[in-house]
């Protein structure tokens, strides 16, 4: 219906409502009927230029763009765009975790139900994880926390969401495994940028273009100012504006670490695991919010062991915002679930509040309170050196915590989920005197000057 937009402007909605009312109505009066009536669903009108899938050919269309630049609405698009056409009769869609694909993919409110043509919208079908248009067309949702779910089933096309915090790279693996029907198979990847090596491995497929199938769309944050609410420029944007993280969440670069980072990206991917060995201790620990609320901290949460070997383990970052009783759920929770022997939590913020709400969702656990005496980066530095020592694997990608890591170089906002890796670690696997020890060495000869943190 439409070509490209004039110059100067990214969409033709963009350009119409720049027009004068009596000319916008002259050229929409041109449309036929037809046409008129597609009009409020056709993404060739409403979506910016960089939000059109490219037109030369290629396999995945890599998007990495900022927080709020439109990559679920895009992803959308494709996929309706694919399967209207009959391009696509079998797609996956594919996000981090199982509620991130309902939540947002599927049921968001710029999801495919929400944006669906109503004379073409999808039977969807949640017990089946199924989404059935009138042509016959059919996707299937997946959790890359579940990689083996995409062990068999075939597809012609995909969606994968938030690439970069895909705990396990398995699932891409078995996703491209399974992209293997029709002439034409092809997906978009949206997803903020993070130096994890699918991100990487993807970058450099880009690089070979027009010979590998890899096109690539960077987007920041600030390309769809005018279309954010005043809630997230306040929230979002006010917070990471400015900052080396702002970099990421908003510019869309791709980092490695802030200068004077005590972690580095490559010595964490070094050294991850897909699976840990039996574990001799294991902990839950909490760094709280001092607040709750939309505008509180995160509440750092990291479930952390040690084998007999003496060899650390992170397990799982559980971190997020949420209410005294939510958080405290989510630790009890993790602490059952994975057998913990203990919940260790700061209480610098909370004092004895910290337990009591811990206690009220469940009196049995045990507990030990833990106190910052020192400094985020004399706490964090004898950790630091476990990890530089070969001492500390993560079990999977924990992207978000590991952003954390390799943004701290002291200063700036409380890094809650490193935090609480710090808590765990120290608890695990280091003594008073700062020296890493192994399960069954020797312990401080007066246990009555051993901090809180030592068994």
């Amino acid at each position: 219906m439409f070509e490209t937009p004039p110059p100067g402007y990214d969409s033709w909605a963009g350009y119409f409502a720049s027009l004068p009312g009596d000319e916008r109505q002259t050229r929409l009066a041109k449309l036929s009927p037809d046409d008129l009536a597609r009009l409020p669903w056709d993404w060739w009108f409403w979506g910016r230029q960089s939000q059109q899938a490219p037109t030369c050919a290629w396999g995945t269309w890599l998007i990495l763009a900022g927080r709020g630049w439109g990559k679920t609405r895009t992803g959308v698009e494709w996929v309706k765009t694919a399967v209207e056409s009959g391009q696509c009769r079998r797609v996956a869609l594919v996000g981090q975790t199982a509620a991130a694909v309902r939540d947002v993919m599927v049921e968001g409110e710029s999801g495919i139900l929400a944006k669906a043509r109503p004379s073409f919208k999808p039977l969807y079908e949640p017990s089946k994880r199924r989404l059935t248009w009138p042509n016959g067309a059919m996707a299937t949702t997946f959790s890359a926390d579940k990689p083996d779910m995409l062990r068999g089933p075939q597809f012609d096309g995909y969606w994968a969401d938030e690439l970069a915090a895909w705990r396990y790279p398995e699932a891409w693996s078995n996703l491209m495994l399974g992209v293997r029907l029709g002439t034409l198979s092809r997906g978009v990847v949206t997803t903020t940028p993070k130096p994890v090596r699918l991100v990487r491995d993807l970058l450099v497929a880009d690089r070979r273009w027009p010979k590998g199938d890899v096109v690539l769309t960077r987007g920041t944050t600030y390309e769809n100012i005018k279309n954010l609410s005043p809630q997230f420029k306040t929230q979002i944007i006010a917070q990471y504006e400015g900052t080396h993280l702002g970099r990421q969440e908003l510019n869309a670069e791709l980092l490695t670490e802030a200068p004077g980072a005590l972690w580095k990206r490559a010595r964490i991917e070094e050294l991850r695991v897909t699976v840990a060995p039996e574990l001799e201790r294991l902990v839950v620990a909490i760094d709280p919010a001092a607040t709750s609320g939309d505008d509180a901290d995160e509440t750092g949460i990291v479930v952390a062991g040690v084998a007999e070997d003496g060899q650390g383990y992170v397990l799982e970052d559980l971190s997020h915002r949420a209410s005294p009783d939510g958080w405290a759920r989510a630790a009890v929770t993790a602490y059952w679930q994975r057998k913990a022997d203990r919940i260790v939590a700061e209480v610098n913020n909370g004092g004895e509040m910290v337990e009591h709400v811990i206690r009220t969702v469940d009196p049995n656990v045990s507990f030990r309170a833990v106190h910052a005496s020192r400094g985020k980066i004399a706490r964090a530095e004898p950790v630091a050196a476990l990890y530089e020592q070969g001492r500390v694997h993560h079990v999977g990608s924990h992207p978000d915590m590991e952003d954390q890591m390799c943004s701290f170089a002291g200063g700036g906002d409380s890094p809650d989920r490193m935090d609480a890796l710090v808590w765990a670690l120290t608890d695990l696997m280091i003594d008073r005197a700062g020296e890493m020890r192994l399960l069954g060495g020797p312990e401080p000869d007066d246990p009555t000057q051993r901090p809180s943190w030592v068994w």
